[in-house]
Parts: C-alpha cells; sequence; structure tokens
C-alpha cells in the first residue's frame, strides 16, 4: 500500500482477508491524522508543552521522548516504525494471526504468536549479502529498522547502514538513526555536508548539516567512525533501550547483542 512518503508491504498468516481489509482502512487515515500534528511533530520533543493526540503520533512522541536525553530529536526520527506499528496494531486487533508483519520502507513491525517465526536478510543498496536476522516467538524483539546514508531519510553520519533490533519498531527507528548519526568523521575532507534544508526544504532538521557525500576511507578511519558508532548502541543496549545492532560501512561490519537473532557477515573489507 503506498500514500505519499508512506509505502508498505504487509505479510499476515492466519485470517489473512480481515487483517488486510484492517490494514487498508487503518491506512486510510493515517497520513491525513499526521499532517494534523505535523507542526508539533518537526518540532524538538523538549520543546513541547503537551504530547500529540494522534495514535501514531503519540507512538512517535513516546519513541522519541525515551532516546532524547535532552539533545536535539524530533518524533519524526519515529514515524515509520510508529505507522508500521499502528497497522499492524489494526491487523492483530481483527484478525486471527499467527503471524504478520508491516514494512515500511525496512523498519518492520512484528507480530509473532507461540511458535511462530520470521526471518529478514541485511543487504547494501546493491543487494550484497550483509547478514541474517532469524527471530521467534520467544524474542522480545518485535521491531526491526534500518538507517543511514543511503536510505530515504537524511543522515548526520557517514554509516552505509545500520540495523537494530528493539522490542517495538518505533524504538528501533529511533534508535537506528541515532546510531547512524553517531558513526561519523566530524571535518573529514572525504565527506561533504550541506544544511538539510538545501537537500530538502521540508525537513525538521532544518540548518543542521547532513551528509550528502562519503570518499573512501583509510582503514583507521572507518574503524574510528565505527567505533563512535558503536559506542552509542553499546550504551543504548545496556540502558535496556534496543536489543542488537549491526552497523555497516564501506565493507566492514560491526555487531552488538541481538539476544542471537543477528548474525552479521562480511565484518571486514
Amino acid at each position: 500500500m503506498q500514500h505519499g512518503p508512506i509505502d508498505l508491504v504487509i505479510g499476515a498468516d492466519g485470517d489473512r482477508a480481515r487483517a488486510f481489509q484492517a490494514a487498508r482502512d487503518r491506512f486510510e487515515t493515517v497520513l491525513a491524522e499526521l499532517m494534523d500534528e505535523l507542526d508539533a511533530l518537526r518540532a524538538p520533543v523538549w520543546s513541547l508543552i503537551a504530547p500529540p493526540t494522534g495514535e501514531t503520533a503519540l507512538r512517535m512522541h513516546h519513541a522519541a521522548q525515551a532516546f532524547s536525553d535532552g539533545g536535539f530529536l524530533t518524533p519524526m526520527a519515529a514515524v515509520a516504525g510508529a505507522v508500521a506499528e499502528t497497522v499492524l496494531d489494526a491487523m492483530v486487533r481483527n484478525a486471527d494471526l499467527h503471524r504478520a508483519y508491516v514494512n515500511n520502507g525496512g523498519d518492520v513491525a512484528l507480530h509473532l504468536s507461540a511458535g511462530a517465526r520470521f526471518g529478514m536478510e541485511m543487504q547494501t543498496q546493491g543487494r550484497k549479502h550483509l547478514g541474517n536476522i532469524a527471530n521467534s516467538h520467544g524474542d522480545p524483539i518485535r521491531g526491526v529498522a534500518t538507517s543511514g546514508r543511503g536510505g530515504r531519510s537524511l543522515s548526520l553520519g557517514i554509516a552505509d547502514s545500520v540495523t537494530v533490533l528493539a522490542r517495538s519498531a518505533a524504538e528501533a527507528d529511533v534508535s537506528a538513526t541515532l546510531i547512524a548519526n553517531a558513526v561519523d568523521l566530524p571535518a573529514h575532507p572525504a565527506i561533504r555536508r550541506q544544511p538539510a534544508y538545501c537537500v530538502r526544504d521540508d525537513s525538521d532538521l532544518g540548518d543542521t548539516l547532513v551528509v550528502t557525500g562519503c570518499g573512501w576511507l583509510a582503514p583507521d578511519d572507518r574503524d574510528n567512525a565505527l567505533d563512535a558508532g558503536m559506542k552509542l548502541a553499546s550504551k543504548l543496549m545496556n540502558g535496556g533501550r534496543i536489543i542488537g545492532a549491526s552497523l555497516h560501512l564501506q565493507g566492514n561490519t560491526r555487531t552488538i547483542g541481538g539476544c542471537g537473532a543477528l548474525m552479521a557477515v562480511n565484518r571486514a573489507a
């Protein structure tokens, strides 16, 4: 299903007809609801006097608030994961499902009943294999999100991609964004940056510098950038905010956690 910037791929095992009808019905209203509160959703979380009221907007706000730690972060960092959660919740409430997923441009919300399993593959934009994710009902993972320089959103960092496993898709979305931003080499001459508004005039990032290009990096530079991302990933995992992460930059991969579900390959170029 596609409407404006939202592009969903949906799967369900069980009462598929009822599930897909529920997804279609809920999808028809999601974008309009977000537009009604767009100004608040583009504002820093700490600046909001009151949280938004819509179902998806509230998911976005709560996810961003949990990760803000006083820094600049808007609820828009969770939009893709929150939309996926909202549509999946409508499916699960209206149909008897053994397994279901909603994939919103790579940010995935999962429903797994007893005995159900779900597998995914991580790839580069050129479809090079990066690793597998094998999740089961007994795992706490219900959200998977990927962010980075090559994605649909603007990035402050140079990661090719960062995939995060979390308890919800909205939390995975925010944390993947933050970790991808942290994979960086400030002031490195091989990295090109521009104010966000010059790249996308509707960005909530305003005049924040975003990465628009990155040349080939020396091995030590790649290690330093990945170390910075892993430092934040470790902090988030130790704080119980994520379950695992896989960070990728120019042929190098770092992984952390995953409850045995995240199996990354290609650890070095």
